[in-house]
Protein backbone atom coordinates (compact mmCIF):
# COMPACT_ATOMS: atom_id res chain seq x y z
CA UNK A 1 0.00 0.00 0.00
CA UNK A 2 3.01 2.38 0.87
CA UNK A 3 4.60 2.15 -2.61
CA UNK A 4 1.46 2.60 -4.17
CA UNK A 5 1.01 5.85 -2.82
CA UNK A 6 4.89 6.92 -3.63
CA UNK A 7 5.13 8.04 -7.40
CA UNK A 8 9.25 7.52 -6.47
CA UNK A 9 9.98 4.95 -3.71
CA UNK A 10 13.07 4.81 -2.66
CA UNK A 11 15.59 2.48 -1.95
CA UNK A 12 15.56 3.57 1.79
CA UNK A 13 11.51 3.03 1.85
CA UNK A 14 12.03 -0.59 0.50
CA UNK A 15 14.37 -1.57 3.00
CA UNK A 16 11.95 0.25 5.77
CA UNK A 17 9.35 -2.34 4.50
CA UNK A 18 11.51 -4.84 4.36
CA UNK A 19 12.50 -4.44 8.19
CA UNK A 20 9.31 -3.88 9.13
CA UNK A 21 8.23 -7.49 7.57
CA UNK A 22 11.00 -9.83 8.60
CA UNK A 23 10.48 -8.78 11.71
CA UNK A 24 6.57 -10.74 11.90
CA UNK A 25 6.90 -14.07 10.91
CA UNK A 26 3.25 -14.42 8.83
CA UNK A 27 4.31 -11.52 6.34
CA UNK A 28 8.14 -12.50 6.24
CA UNK A 29 7.47 -13.80 2.49
CA UNK A 30 7.05 -10.68 1.38
CA UNK A 31 10.47 -9.46 1.89
CA UNK A 32 11.59 -11.53 -0.76
CA UNK A 33 8.96 -9.69 -3.00
CA UNK A 34 10.27 -6.47 -2.05
CA UNK A 35 13.81 -7.92 -2.63
CA UNK A 36 12.32 -8.82 -6.40
CA UNK A 37 11.01 -5.28 -7.12
CA UNK A 38 14.37 -3.74 -6.02
CA UNK A 39 16.37 -5.48 -8.73
CA UNK A 40 13.53 -5.24 -10.91
CA UNK A 41 13.39 -1.17 -10.99
CA UNK A 42 17.10 -0.79 -11.04
CA UNK A 43 18.03 -0.17 -7.15
CA UNK A 44 21.39 -1.16 -5.81
CA UNK A 45 20.24 -3.33 -2.84
CA UNK A 46 22.83 -2.30 0.23
CA UNK A 47 24.14 -4.20 3.43
CA UNK A 48 21.20 -2.61 5.29
CA UNK A 49 19.15 -4.72 2.93
CA UNK A 50 21.12 -8.05 2.93
CA UNK A 51 20.38 -7.87 7.17
CA UNK A 52 17.21 -7.75 7.07
CA UNK A 53 16.78 -10.73 4.14
CA UNK A 54 19.19 -12.72 6.06
CA UNK A 55 17.42 -12.39 9.03
CA UNK A 56 13.78 -13.56 7.16
CA UNK A 57 15.72 -16.17 5.60
CA UNK A 58 16.15 -17.55 9.05
CA UNK A 59 12.88 -17.58 10.28
CA UNK A 60 11.63 -19.63 6.69
CA UNK A 61 14.20 -22.01 7.68
CA UNK A 62 15.59 -21.85 4.08
CA UNK A 63 19.15 -22.49 3.65
CA UNK A 64 19.29 -22.69 -0.11
CA UNK A 65 17.71 -19.44 -0.31
CA UNK A 66 19.93 -17.87 2.70
CA UNK A 67 23.28 -18.71 0.33
CA UNK A 68 21.04 -17.11 -2.87
CA UNK A 69 21.25 -14.25 -0.65
CA UNK A 70 24.68 -15.21 0.27
CA UNK A 71 26.13 -14.79 -2.92
CA UNK A 72 24.19 -11.70 -4.05
CA UNK A 73 25.89 -10.17 -1.62
CA UNK A 74 29.11 -10.99 -2.29
CA UNK A 75 28.90 -10.38 -6.34
CA UNK A 76 27.21 -6.97 -5.32
CA UNK A 77 30.92 -6.34 -3.91
CA UNK A 78 30.22 -6.01 -0.32
CA UNK A 79 32.57 -6.95 2.99
CA UNK A 80 30.42 -8.91 5.46
CA UNK A 81 30.57 -6.12 8.41
CA UNK A 82 30.24 -7.14 12.34
CA UNK A 83 26.29 -6.89 11.73
CA UNK A 84 26.17 -8.55 7.97
CA UNK A 85 28.64 -11.42 9.43
CA UNK A 86 26.35 -12.15 12.72
CA UNK A 87 23.41 -12.17 10.71
CA UNK A 88 24.79 -14.44 8.04
CA UNK A 89 26.21 -17.03 10.79
CA UNK A 90 22.83 -17.22 13.15
CA UNK A 91 20.93 -17.67 9.79
CA UNK A 92 23.49 -20.45 8.86
CA UNK A 93 23.26 -22.09 12.28
CA UNK A 94 19.60 -21.96 12.27
CA UNK A 95 18.87 -23.22 9.27
CA UNK A 96 20.99 -26.18 10.10
CA UNK A 97 24.10 -25.77 7.55
CA UNK A 98 26.63 -26.16 9.86
CA UNK A 99 29.77 -26.36 7.94
CA UNK A 100 29.28 -23.09 5.75
CA UNK A 101 28.28 -21.41 9.71
CA UNK A 102 31.45 -23.32 10.77
CA UNK A 103 33.54 -21.87 7.98
CA UNK A 104 32.03 -18.40 8.32
CA UNK A 105 32.98 -18.44 11.93
CA UNK A 106 36.38 -19.89 11.47
CA UNK A 107 36.82 -16.69 8.80
CA UNK A 108 35.92 -13.93 11.50
CA UNK A 109 38.34 -11.57 12.30
CA UNK A 110 36.18 -10.58 15.33
CA UNK A 111 34.48 -12.79 17.37
CA UNK A 112 32.15 -11.77 20.13
CA UNK A 113 29.51 -13.10 22.49
CA UNK A 114 26.90 -13.25 20.23
CA UNK A 115 28.90 -15.00 17.44
CA UNK A 116 30.01 -17.83 19.93
CA UNK A 117 26.53 -18.17 21.36
CA UNK A 118 24.66 -18.31 18.01
CA UNK A 119 27.48 -21.20 16.94
CA UNK A 120 27.00 -23.21 19.97
CA UNK A 121 23.15 -22.34 19.85
CA UNK A 122 23.07 -24.33 16.11
CA UNK A 123 25.32 -27.01 16.93
CA UNK A 124 23.55 -28.15 20.55
CA UNK A 125 20.13 -27.41 18.17
CA UNK A 126 21.02 -29.90 15.42
CA UNK A 127 22.33 -32.79 17.47
CA UNK A 128 25.91 -32.19 17.42
CA UNK A 129 26.63 -31.97 21.44
CA UNK A 130 30.48 -32.78 20.52
CA UNK A 131 30.72 -29.90 18.40
CA UNK A 132 29.16 -27.72 20.96
CA UNK A 133 31.18 -28.49 23.68
CA UNK A 134 34.33 -28.20 21.61
CA UNK A 135 33.65 -24.88 21.20
CA UNK A 136 33.68 -24.11 25.31
CA UNK A 137 37.05 -26.48 24.82
CA UNK A 138 39.09 -24.34 22.12
CA UNK A 139 40.21 -21.88 24.70
CA UNK A 140 42.27 -25.09 26.73
CA UNK A 141 43.56 -26.40 23.39
CA UNK A 142 45.26 -22.93 23.18
CA UNK A 143 46.77 -22.83 26.27
CA UNK A 144 48.08 -26.59 26.21
CA UNK A 145 49.68 -25.73 22.60
CA UNK A 146 50.93 -22.58 24.12
CA UNK A 147 49.22 -20.08 21.67
CA UNK A 148 48.73 -17.42 24.46
CA UNK A 149 47.62 -14.82 22.86
CA UNK A 150 45.32 -16.76 20.58
CA UNK A 151 43.67 -17.98 24.40
CA UNK A 152 43.70 -14.29 25.14
CA UNK A 153 41.38 -13.49 22.06
CA UNK A 154 38.94 -16.10 22.81
CA UNK A 155 38.83 -15.54 26.64
CA UNK A 156 37.55 -12.11 25.67
CA UNK A 157 35.54 -12.59 23.03
CA UNK A 158 33.41 -15.19 25.28
CA UNK A 159 33.33 -12.77 27.57
CA UNK A 160 29.64 -13.67 29.71
CA UNK A 161 30.25 -17.12 28.44
CA UNK A 162 33.18 -17.54 30.43
CA UNK A 163 32.47 -20.37 33.38
CA UNK A 164 35.39 -21.36 35.95
CA UNK A 165 36.61 -23.56 33.51
CA UNK A 166 37.72 -20.83 31.44
CA UNK A 167 39.45 -18.49 33.94
CA UNK A 168 41.24 -21.84 35.08
CA UNK A 169 42.66 -22.72 31.96
CA UNK A 170 43.90 -19.37 31.28
CA UNK A 171 45.28 -18.82 34.89
CA UNK A 172 46.98 -22.39 34.78
CA UNK A 173 48.48 -21.42 30.99
CA UNK A 174 49.60 -17.95 32.26
CA UNK A 175 51.07 -19.47 35.43
CA UNK A 176 52.93 -22.34 32.96
CA UNK A 177 54.15 -20.12 30.59
CA UNK A 178 55.60 -17.79 32.57
CA UNK A 179 53.11 -15.09 32.80
CA UNK A 180 53.39 -15.15 36.43
CA UNK A 181 52.15 -11.62 37.33
CA UNK A 182 49.37 -11.44 34.45
CA UNK A 183 48.07 -14.73 36.12
CA UNK A 184 47.70 -13.27 39.72
CA UNK A 185 46.10 -9.97 37.70
CA UNK A 186 43.33 -12.78 36.10
CA UNK A 187 42.65 -14.17 39.74
CA UNK A 188 41.98 -10.46 40.91
CA UNK A 189 39.57 -10.07 38.21
CA UNK A 190 37.82 -13.51 38.71
CA UNK A 191 37.18 -12.80 42.43
CA UNK A 192 36.17 -9.63 41.21
CA UNK A 193 33.17 -10.83 38.45
CA UNK A 194 31.88 -12.92 41.37
CA UNK A 195 33.93 -16.57 40.29
CA UNK A 196 34.63 -18.46 43.15
CA UNK A 197 38.07 -20.74 43.07
CA UNK A 198 37.81 -24.30 43.28
CA UNK A 199 41.64 -26.50 44.01
CA UNK A 200 42.86 -26.21 40.05
CA UNK A 201 42.72 -22.57 40.59
CA UNK A 202 45.09 -22.62 43.67
CA UNK A 203 47.69 -24.86 41.74
CA UNK A 204 47.61 -22.72 38.86
CA UNK A 205 48.18 -19.47 41.54
CA UNK A 206 51.04 -21.86 43.14
CA UNK A 207 52.60 -22.53 39.81
CA UNK A 208 52.68 -18.75 39.27
CA UNK A 209 54.25 -18.28 42.57
CA UNK A 210 57.13 -20.67 41.52
CA UNK A 211 57.87 -19.57 38.43
CA UNK A 212 57.94 -15.93 39.53
CA UNK A 213 59.40 -16.98 43.10
CA UNK A 214 57.04 -14.92 45.31
CA UNK A 215 57.46 -16.38 48.16
CA UNK A 216 55.51 -14.12 50.58
CA UNK A 217 52.47 -14.36 47.88
CA UNK A 218 52.34 -17.86 47.32
CA UNK A 219 52.47 -18.61 51.63
CA UNK A 220 48.80 -16.25 51.50
CA UNK A 221 47.72 -17.90 48.90
CA UNK A 222 47.70 -21.58 50.32
CA UNK A 223 46.72 -20.09 53.28
CA UNK A 224 43.88 -18.34 51.65
CA UNK A 225 42.27 -21.49 50.00
CA UNK A 226 41.48 -23.03 53.60
CA UNK A 227 40.67 -19.76 55.32
CA UNK A 228 38.61 -18.11 52.67
CA UNK A 229 37.25 -20.60 50.75
CA UNK A 230 38.01 -23.73 52.59
CA UNK A 231 39.16 -25.98 50.00
CA UNK A 232 41.06 -28.67 51.88
CA UNK A 233 44.67 -29.06 50.34
CA UNK A 234 45.67 -31.61 48.27
CA UNK A 235 49.12 -33.73 46.86
CA UNK A 236 48.90 -31.01 44.33
CA UNK A 237 48.66 -27.81 46.68
CA UNK A 238 51.37 -29.51 49.19
CA UNK A 239 53.55 -30.09 46.01
CA UNK A 240 53.25 -27.06 44.68
CA UNK A 241 54.14 -25.48 47.95
CA UNK A 242 57.28 -27.37 48.91
CA UNK A 243 58.40 -26.97 45.32
CA UNK A 244 57.89 -23.13 45.93
CA UNK A 245 59.90 -22.70 48.91
CA UNK A 246 62.76 -25.64 47.98
CA UNK A 247 63.44 -23.71 44.67
CA UNK A 248 63.50 -20.21 47.40
CA UNK A 249 66.04 -22.16 49.73
CA UNK A 250 63.40 -22.65 52.32
CA UNK A 251 63.99 -26.35 53.43
CA UNK A 252 63.46 -26.35 56.68
CA UNK A 253 59.95 -24.59 56.16
CA UNK A 254 59.15 -26.83 53.46
CA UNK A 255 60.10 -30.03 55.32
CA UNK A 256 57.27 -28.83 58.05
CA UNK A 257 55.04 -28.08 55.15
CA UNK A 258 55.18 -32.39 54.45
CA UNK A 259 55.64 -32.87 58.17
CA UNK A 260 52.06 -31.02 58.76
CA UNK A 261 50.28 -32.95 55.75
CA UNK A 262 47.30 -34.73 56.88
CA UNK A 263 47.49 -37.79 54.20
CA UNK A 264 51.47 -39.60 53.22
CA UNK A 265 53.43 -38.07 51.07
CA UNK A 266 54.22 -39.33 48.00
CA UNK A 267 57.31 -39.43 45.45
CA UNK A 268 56.08 -36.15 43.84
CA UNK A 269 56.31 -34.44 47.16
CA UNK A 270 59.97 -35.54 48.18
CA UNK A 271 60.84 -35.43 44.78
CA UNK A 272 60.09 -31.42 45.13
CA UNK A 273 62.15 -31.66 48.21
CA UNK A 274 64.46 -34.42 46.90
CA UNK A 275 65.30 -30.92 43.76
CA UNK A 276 66.60 -28.97 46.56
CA UNK A 277 67.90 -30.87 49.03
CA UNK A 278 69.17 -34.20 49.99
CA UNK A 279 66.11 -35.62 51.78
CA UNK A 280 65.82 -38.77 49.13
CA UNK A 281 66.00 -41.66 51.74
CA UNK A 282 61.77 -41.82 51.82
CA UNK A 283 61.52 -41.45 47.58
CA UNK A 284 63.40 -44.48 47.08
CA UNK A 285 61.03 -46.52 50.10
CA UNK A 286 58.16 -45.89 47.91
CA UNK A 287 59.27 -45.69 44.41
CA UNK A 288 62.72 -47.25 44.22
CA UNK A 289 61.88 -48.34 40.12
CA UNK A 290 61.49 -45.17 39.39
CA UNK A 291 64.53 -43.58 37.25
CA UNK A 292 63.77 -40.26 37.17
CA UNK A 293 64.28 -40.16 41.18
CA UNK A 294 67.91 -41.62 40.55
CA UNK A 295 68.48 -39.12 37.97
CA UNK A 296 67.31 -36.26 39.86
CA UNK A 297 69.71 -37.49 42.93
CA UNK A 298 72.61 -38.12 40.73
CA UNK A 299 72.16 -34.62 39.74
CA UNK A 300 72.90 -33.46 43.10
CA UNK A 301 75.84 -35.52 44.05
CA UNK A 302 77.35 -34.26 40.85
CA UNK A 303 76.19 -30.25 41.67
CA UNK A 304 78.16 -31.25 45.21
CA UNK A 305 81.17 -32.73 43.78
CA UNK A 306 80.26 -35.97 45.35
CA UNK A 307 81.70 -38.61 42.31
CA UNK A 308 81.60 -41.14 44.50
CA UNK A 309 77.92 -40.80 45.25
CA UNK A 310 76.84 -40.46 41.26
CA UNK A 311 79.14 -43.50 40.67
CA UNK A 312 77.01 -45.92 43.49
CA UNK A 313 74.27 -44.74 41.81
CA UNK A 314 74.62 -45.70 38.36
CA UNK A 315 75.91 -49.06 40.23
CA UNK A 316 72.81 -49.33 41.71
CA UNK A 317 70.38 -48.50 38.40
CA UNK A 318 72.64 -51.00 36.72
CA UNK A 319 72.61 -53.60 38.99
CA UNK A 320 68.73 -52.90 39.62
CA UNK A 321 67.91 -52.93 35.53
CA UNK A 322 66.60 -49.36 35.87
CA UNK A 323 67.20 -47.81 32.67
CA UNK A 324 66.04 -43.79 32.11
CA UNK A 325 64.03 -43.40 28.77
CA UNK A 326 65.79 -41.52 25.84
CA UNK A 327 64.45 -38.00 25.58
CA UNK A 328 62.46 -37.39 23.04
CA UNK A 329 61.00 -34.35 20.84
CA UNK A 330 57.45 -34.00 18.89
CA UNK A 331 57.14 -31.96 16.20
CA UNK A 332 53.39 -30.49 14.93
CA UNK A 333 53.08 -31.10 10.96
CA UNK A 334 49.53 -30.36 10.12
CA UNK A 335 46.77 -32.90 12.05
CA UNK A 336 49.78 -34.95 13.26
CA UNK A 337 52.23 -35.21 15.60
CA UNK A 338 55.84 -36.95 14.99
CA UNK A 339 58.00 -38.04 17.82
CA UNK A 340 61.51 -38.16 17.46
CA UNK A 341 64.55 -39.51 19.34
CA UNK A 342 68.37 -38.76 18.99
CA UNK A 343 70.16 -40.99 16.10
CA UNK A 344 66.15 -42.60 15.56
CA UNK A 345 65.73 -44.04 11.86
CA UNK A 346 62.59 -45.64 12.94
CA UNK A 347 59.89 -42.37 11.09
CA UNK A 348 59.11 -43.62 7.69
CA UNK A 349 60.21 -40.70 6.35
CA UNK A 350 64.00 -40.34 8.23
CA UNK A 351 65.86 -40.59 5.25
CA UNK A 352 64.18 -37.53 3.14
CA UNK A 353 64.78 -35.55 6.49
CA UNK A 354 68.06 -36.39 7.35
CA UNK A 355 68.39 -35.88 3.55
CA UNK A 356 66.84 -32.24 4.35
CA UNK A 357 69.23 -31.83 8.13
CA UNK A 358 72.38 -32.74 5.51
CA UNK A 359 71.54 -30.03 3.15
CA UNK A 360 70.47 -27.18 5.89
CA UNK A 361 73.97 -28.42 7.89
CA UNK A 362 76.19 -27.52 4.27
CA UNK A 363 74.58 -24.14 3.96
CA UNK A 364 75.23 -23.20 7.52
CA UNK A 365 78.85 -24.28 6.79
CA UNK A 366 78.76 -22.52 3.86
CA UNK A 367 77.72 -19.30 4.76
CA UNK A 368 79.94 -18.95 7.56
CA UNK A 369 82.47 -19.97 5.59
CA UNK A 370 82.07 -16.35 3.29
CA UNK A 371 81.40 -14.75 6.33
CA UNK A 372 84.92 -15.62 8.09
CA UNK A 373 86.07 -14.80 4.04
CA UNK A 374 84.47 -11.40 4.34
CA UNK A 375 86.00 -10.91 7.99
CA UNK A 376 89.40 -12.10 7.12
CA UNK A 377 89.67 -9.50 4.19
CA UNK A 378 88.40 -6.61 6.50
CA UNK A 379 90.90 -7.11 9.04
CA UNK A 380 93.95 -7.49 6.52
CA UNK A 381 92.80 -4.18 4.53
Amino acid sequence: MVLHHSSKPTLFLYNKLIQAYSSHPQHQHRCFSLYSQIRLHGFLPNQHTFNFLFSACTSLSSSSLGQMLHTHFIKSGFEPDLFAATALLDMYAKVGALELARKLFDEMPVRGVPRWNAMMAGLARFGDMDGALEFNAVLEMYVKCGKIDAAWRVFNEIGSLRNLCSWNSMVVGLAVHGECCKALELYDQMLGEGTSPDDVTFVGLLLACTQGGMVKKGRHIFKSKTTSFYIIPKLEHYGCMVDLLGRAGQLREAYEVIQSMSMKPDSVIWGALLGACSFHVSLFVLEPWNPGNYVILSNIYASAGQWDGVAKLRKVMKGSKITKSAGHSFIEEGAQLHKFIVKDRSHPKSNEIFALLDGVYEMVKLTRSAFECHLDLDLRN
